[in-house]
């Protein structure tokens, strides 16, 4: 089913994967900027830029408005924390997984030091 009320984790990681939409979030955190100097820093059109600001503002990461001719931009209302659970959860898995490996990793280590180095031909 699809939900239309939302950003979904799959509209935010498409927007995070740009390296110029990140950078767009950096910016907007430090201070608001309008499209006009948003395309001057990233050295694009603002036609461009606005292609970006746009993917941004569906998955809920800027927000725009508009007074008079200027489009400014912001920081939106997601805190990513919906993602940032998403990747605590596979971090844990991940981590879980490579503490396992480890253990293993020593018990071989431990019997090569007893039973000593297996030749192999």
């Amino acid at each position: 089913m699809v939900q239309f009320s939302r950003p979904s984790l799959d509209d935010s990681f498409a927007a995070l994967s740009d390296a110029t939409r990140r950078g767009v979030l950096e910016q907007l955190g430090h201070a608001d900027a309008s499209i006009t100097d948003l395309a001057e820093k990233f050295s694009m059109t603002r036609t461009g830029m606005k292609k970006h600001v746009g993917i941004l503002d569906r998955a809920g990461l800027v927000t725009t408005e508009k007074i008079g001719r200027v489009r400014t931009c912001r920081l939106g209302p997601r805190r990513l924390e919906e993602e940032a659970a998403w990747i605590e959860r596979y971090r844990l898995l991940w981590n879980a997984r490579f503490d396992e490996l480890d253990k293993v990793v020593e018990e071989l280590k431990r019997k090569e030091r007893i039973d000593g180095p297996k030749k192999r031909k």
